[in-house]
């Protein structure tokens, strides 16, 4: 396996090196190059987690900061790694997999600009020469200088950018899993109490597993976000070397504005069902206002005794483990195995 992996880390070298001889870079372009490439890069925070776990909430504090750009959902960084890894390393084609998917409008960036961006990087022999391409084009836009990511489902994929991204660092929201099953029904998400344990388990410890070979991952938990912001914040912001800034917690006076930058429909896609304008902005509504307390628990309230019972069936001991209150003491445990 060590050899096969050798093998093909040789062959990569020697592609680079025919594409660098084939294109005839000039040598002090070269060199300014090679320098760039080996200097320090500020951390770039990456918001991972599961849906409704206040993701949003946090993508919007982070880039309300004046010196950190956060995107919407970008989801494209594992196929440009691949494209690199099957050797397909044009412009043209690394432009084609960001400008083609369904969220591409979201970004605000002319894909003619992103074209010639990557054209000027000839030849784009690594997959982070392009990636933080479009995050720089994206900050540039919002005239800042630092970039971060948030996009939930890049959770199970933490090593693969983080190889290609070092400066990635892992900031892993987790939210009471009940509430975010009372979250997902308001969405009229088409999925059970059951499904929705499952996932909220499965999706947690998964990261949870990849996390330990990681040099970077925090755990935020949504409740102290929520009930103490400005001093989660600071911890946040330590993690990621940024100097902490009061207009995070203004995030609200902006945010209306900021997510009318996906304020067009998402198109279906394979098993991905498509979304109006109105049902995405409508789900991220309760970012335009400070936050809310009473988010937190809402269980307590609002969930049946029912549902509760079927949730804490299939991921009671997880909700034991990350410290959160069981409404069961005694629990049929038996499918989280």
């Amino acid at each position: 396996m060590r050899k096969r992996r050798d093998r093909r880390e040789d062959e990569r070298r020697e592609r680079i090196r025919e594409q660098i001889r084939a294109e005839k870079i000039p040598y002090l372009r070269r060199r300014r190059r090679t320098k760039e490439r080996h200097l320090p890069k500020p951390p770039s925070p990456f918001v991972i987690g599961m849906t409704r776990s206040g993701t949003t909430l946090l993508r919007l504090m982070l880039d309300s900061h004046p010196d950190l750009a956060i995107p919407p959902e970008t989801h494209f960084i594992p196929d440009i790694i691949k494209l690199y890894h099957d050797g397909n390393t044009s412009p043209e084609e690394i432009a084609d997999v960001m400008i083609s998917g369904r969220r591409w409008d979201d970004f605000g960036i002319p894909a003619d600009r992103l074209r010639k961006a990557l054209e000027g990087l000839r030849p784009l022999v690594r997959p982070e020469v392009s990636i933080r391409t479009f995050y720089r084009l994206y900050a540039k836009g919002q005239r800042k200088p630092r970039w971060g990511d948030k996009t939930p489902g890049y959770g199970t994929k933490m090593r693969r950018i983080q190889r290609v991204l070092p400066e990635a660092r892992f900031i892993h929201m987790i939210r009471d899993g009940r509430d975010v099953a009372l979250s997902l029904k308001e969405r009229e998400a088409d999925l059970t109490t059951e499904q929705v344990a499952r996932r909220w388990r499965h999706r947690i410890n998964n990261t949870r597993r990849a996390a330990k070979h990681l040099d970077d991952y925090l755990e935020v938990r949504y409740e102290d976000l929520v009930n103490e912001p400005e001093a989660t914040l600071r911890r946040i912001c330590e993690y990621i070397e940024l100097d902490y800034s009061p207009k995070m917690l203004d995030y609200h006076e902006r945010a209306e504005e900021r997510l009318e930058e996906m304020a067009q429909p998402l198109e279906a896609e394979e098993d991905k069902r498509g979304l109006s304008a109105e049902s995405r902005l409508e789900a991220h509504a309760l970012t335009s206002e400070p936050p809310r307390t009473d988010r937190v628990g809402r269980w307590r309230r609002e969930m049946s005794p029912e549902d509760l019972a079927i949730f804490e069936e299939h991921a009671g001991r997880l909700i034991g483990k990350l410290g959160y209150e069981r409404a069961a003491v005694e629990s049929n445990l038996a499918s989280e195995a």
